[in-house]
């Protein structure tokens, strides 16, 4: 039997964006799409164009070179031409492969919440659809209160759907926006709703408010939808939504799924699994939940004896799948072979081709644990692996070694008696035997030693001209002020590549200028490859 295809949509970047606790900067939402880029999802929703000035940035550009990049929005406002809509004119002008809007799909909602009759509300999405297919883009609709408004008027939800499907819509979303909705509900209605929509351009969007976005997802998908939207981690309104990290590993390994549907993302991509979601938690700052599906730390890890002897004998007697297909590894003390295929797999990642007996990689991998235990993170910071592993090996150049540096932090009254600060750097640097001094003024000193390691570095001044960094990020990792802290850089240079380099200290400078100086040598090791 022939596989149908299922289409993966990430809304982490306008759905997630309203976590509580969580507000994405541009470099952010760039570094984000690069992450669900390399797992291979099929639609990336950007944001919201129109609504604030950083999703206006991101659409400015196209961000995505294999996914569909989509603009989300509201249909048209009632009483309003198409053409004098503004935040159509906003959706269309976006630089996006396809708009994906939302509509109330319960009557109680348009009338009481929109003020709206229940005709108007249909014209709209019917304008918008056919705007959207007039200026080649991909059309979608969310049914927003779907659920809900189907069991109060089911005559009018499916009106919704018939309407978007009339106007040329690709898909009909249906969307359990206050995530009340039980999974056997969910199967029952969406196979009554293939009745008026092909499976084939139904999606769901599930929220977990009542812990079964999962699972409500999955219902949806055995009922016959062939969209599944959710985001990185569940983040999102109120309890979240739907967890790819944990919906794309079920769908392409339990064989309920697997033999019946293809995704677009392959067995390589899925092995990048538990590294992404580590490194979409370095991007939000915050430690990854050891206990997550699939990718937490101790989703394959056992301390009861009993269950280790087992585990030895027959590791299938407590893991429901091998780790190492989503990039994850055993915990326990045989894990040691584990631990070198993963890192196998990371070296590849970087083009570093070593043979899996090759005595320096039980080295490496001790030394890799040995910094993660002091605080370093290297899932969310790529570039400083690849540094660490050619230092291993014995493949990494020695460009140029700071022999010292000061920073100092002044505040004072300006020459129009404001009170400012100002922030100076001061640094040495070793280029095969010749001295060069630095000094330099910043926004901070993190700013400061950043110009000033920059500013003359010899013959490699040119390489690094176009550096620069755009993007820095604190966390403390135990409390007090003597507490250790990590610091992510993320840099890019004129070719547009991006990387993340880390420092761990008990002092944030000191911390903040281990992973400055990383960056740079990233830069010239790449340079010269």
């Amino acid at each position: 039997m022939k596989k149908q295809k299922l289409y993966l949509f990430d809304t982490t970047l306008r759905d997630g964006a309203q976590t509580t606790g969580i507000e994405f900067s541009l470099e952010d939402k760039i570094s984000i799409t690069s992450l669900l880029e390399e797992l291979g999802i099929d639609y990336i929703e950007g944001g919201y164009p129109g609504a604030n000035i950083v999703d206006d940035k991101f659409f400015s550009k196209q961000r995505t070179k294999n996914a569909v990049f989509t603009a989300f929005g509201m249909t048209k406002r009632a009483g309003r031409s198409i053409e004098n809509d503004v935040g159509i004119k906003a959706l269309i002008d976006a630089k996006s492969d396809a708009i994906c809007f939302v509509a109330k799909a319960w009557d109680k909602q348009v009338e009481q919440a929109l003020g709206i009759s229940l005709e108007e509300n249909l014209i709209s999405i019917e304008q918008s659809i056919k705007a959207t297919i007039n200026a080649k883009k991909e059309a979608m609709l969310d049914c927003e209160h779907f659920f809900d408004g189907y069991k109060a008027n089911p005559n009018y939800a499916k009106s919704c759907i018939k309407t978007a499907l009339d106007a040329g819509a690709n898909w009909v979303v249906l969307c359990d926006t206050n995530g009340g909705t039980l999974p056997f509900e969910i199967e029952q209605i969406v196979s009554e709703i293939l009745d008026i929509c092909p499976g084939e351009k139904l999606g769901i969007h599930a929220h977990n408010d009542t812990g079964n976005a999962i699972a409500n997802s999955l219902a949806a998908v055995r009922a016959g939808v062939r969209q599944v939207q959710g985001t990185l981690g569940g983040i999102g309104e109120r309890c979240g939504n739907a967890n790819l990290i944990t919906l794309i590993p079920t769908l392409m390994l339990k064989n309920e799924f697997s033999k019946k549907f293809s995704l677009s993302i392959n067995n390589e991509q899925l092995k990048k699994l538990t590294h992404i979601s580590r490194a979409f938690d370095d991007i939000l700052n915050r430690a990854p939940n050891d206990h997550s599906p699939y990718v937490g730390s101790s989703a394959f890890a056992t301390k009861a004896g009993i269950h280790a002897s087992a585990l030895i004998k027959d590791p299938q007697s407590y893991e429901h799948i091998e780790p190492e297909l989503v990039g994850n590894q055993r915990s326990i003390k045989m894990s040691q072979q584990a631990g070198k295929s993963n890192l196998l797999v990371a070296l590849k990642r970087h083009n570093i081709e070593v043979d899996k007996n090759d005595e320096r990689l039980s080295a490496l991998l001790k030394q890799v644990k040995e910094r993660e235990a002091r605080g370093y993170s290297y899932d969310g910071a790529d570039a400083s692996f690849a540094l660490l592993a050619h230092k291993a090996l014995g493949t990494l150049p020695k460009y140029f070694e700071v022999e010292g540096y000061r920073t100092s932090i002044e505040r004072r009254h300006n020459v129009k008696g404001e009170l400012v600060t100002v922030s100076e750097a001061v640094v040495k640097i070793n280029i095969e035997g010749e001295l060069f001094m630095s000094v330099a003024e910043g926004n901070g000193p993190v700013n400061a030693l950043d110009q000033a390691m920059r500013k003359d570095l010899g013959k490699y001044s040119d390489i690094i001209r176009g550096l620069e960094l755009v993007d820095f990020k604190v966390r403390i990792l135990d409390g007090g002020t003597g507490a250790v802290t990590r610091v992510l850089i993320e840099s890019k240079d004129e070719s547009g590549e991006r990387w993340i380099t880390i420092g761990v200290s008990p002092n944030i400078i000191d911390a903040s200028f281990e992973a400055l100086y990383e960056s740079i040598t990233y830069k010239l090791m790449k340079s010269s490859n």
